[in-house]
């Protein structure tokens, strides 16, 4: 299977700039797997298509601000970089400038407030750092730090909350579950008060999420893995569930990703704190959803691909080519569609 199946042609002014007012307000497509069907309708309306047992399982991550502008010691060259994953004082980070970087190059922030020392050479961009900084590290990259909004933005964030969704709470995110920005406090009281059960999980998302791919042959494609975790109570839950035959829906393709990646490598929910560079594209069986909310996703992307086997290939390009005739908005601040 190739890259280049899953490309369509999206205008320019439909890639959404900003996040709307109102975050339910959201356009929401409907798919229905077993007959094709679409239908048009509004986030808040997601209401009609749940059921009193159903379980959302929401990705509780939340976005630091982890684009950080600095320059080299040395030379005074400028260096950005985009941080990824930590362990302890040392992160892998995605460097925009990476051939400058070498091997003990450091980095100064805000004159010397936070410094990056390189310790290690990754693939394509990536190095790994050594921070030095006294006091407390988030309270630096508060203040340093700036919002990582995907370079198809272009208009000024002034909240940056809006990045964030309403439930964001375990810091540690390169970019934004945006599938969940569309949910408000109000819509989850509405959906408790049914019979909805809300269950969290997190999974840090990085570059196996964001990543573009580069092979044609999405079987040469790695997945650059990111940390997840659950914890018992939750997969207790959640097993329960699966063995009534109850529906779980995944908020976004991140949280899908920690369910299946556990489902397939334990054959059941369990409690975990570990990596994943699971890859669904179509031919994957899922074992873990039943539902799948998400917003739109780029072109050849493994995000579309993933949606692709969720359901197939040609109902997502049927749904994509209804929601362009109709003037959705795409990609994070976009609207979102339920597949069931």
């Amino acid at each position: 299977m190739k890259t280049s199946e899953f490309d369509f042609d999206l205008p320019p002014e439909l890639i959404a700039q900003t996040p709307l007012a109102k975050r339910s307000a959201s356009r929401l497509l409907i798919l229905h797997r077993a007959t094709g069907e679409i239908e048009h309708r509004h986030f808040y309306e997601l209401v009609d298509y749940l059921k009193p047992g159903d379980v959302l399982v929401r990705n509780n991550t939340r976005v630091i601000p982890a684009r950080l502008f600095g320059t080299k010691e040395e030379t005074g060259a400028h260096v950005e970089l985009l941080l990824l994953r930590q362990d302890g004082d040392e992160w892998e980070c995605l460097v925009g400038n990476a051939k400058v970087v070498k091997l003990g190059t450091v980095i100064s922030f805000n004159e010397g407030e936070l410094k990056a020392e390189c310790i290690g050479i990754g693939e394509k961009g990536l190095r790994q750092f050594r921070m030095i900084y006294d006091g407390i590290f988030y309270e630096i990259l508060e203040k340093l730090g700036n919002v990582p909004l995907p370079p198809y933005i272009k208009e000024k964030l002034n909240d940056p909350e809006r990045y964030q969704t309403v439930y964001a709470k375990v810091k540690g995110s390169a970019a934004a579950p945006t599938a969940g920005l569309h949910f408000t406090p109000e819509l989850f009281d509405q959906l408790k008060a049914m019979g909805v059960e809300v269950e969290d999980i997190t999974l840090h998302v990085g570059l196996g999420t964001f990543r573009p791919m580069d092979t044609e042959d999405i079987a040469d494609h790695h997945m650059h893995s990111e940390f997840f975790m659950m914890d018992q109570a939750t997969a207790g839950r959640l097993n329960q569930a699966k063995a009534e035959g109850r529906r779980i829906i995944a908020v976004g393709t991140t949280s899908c990703r920690t369910l299946e990646a556990i489902m397939s490598k334990y054959g059941e929910f369990r409690e975990c704190h570990e990596d994943t560079d699971i890859f669904i594209y179509p031919g994957y069986t899922f074992k873990a959803i039943d539902g799948l909310i998400t917003n739109f996703h780029l072109p050849k992307s493994t995000l579309v691909m993933l949606v692709s086997a969720f359901a197939t290939k040609e109902q997502i390009m049927k749904a994509y080519q209804a929601a362009i005739d109709e003037k959705y908005r795409f990609f994070s601040f976009g609207d979102s569609m339920f597949i069931e």
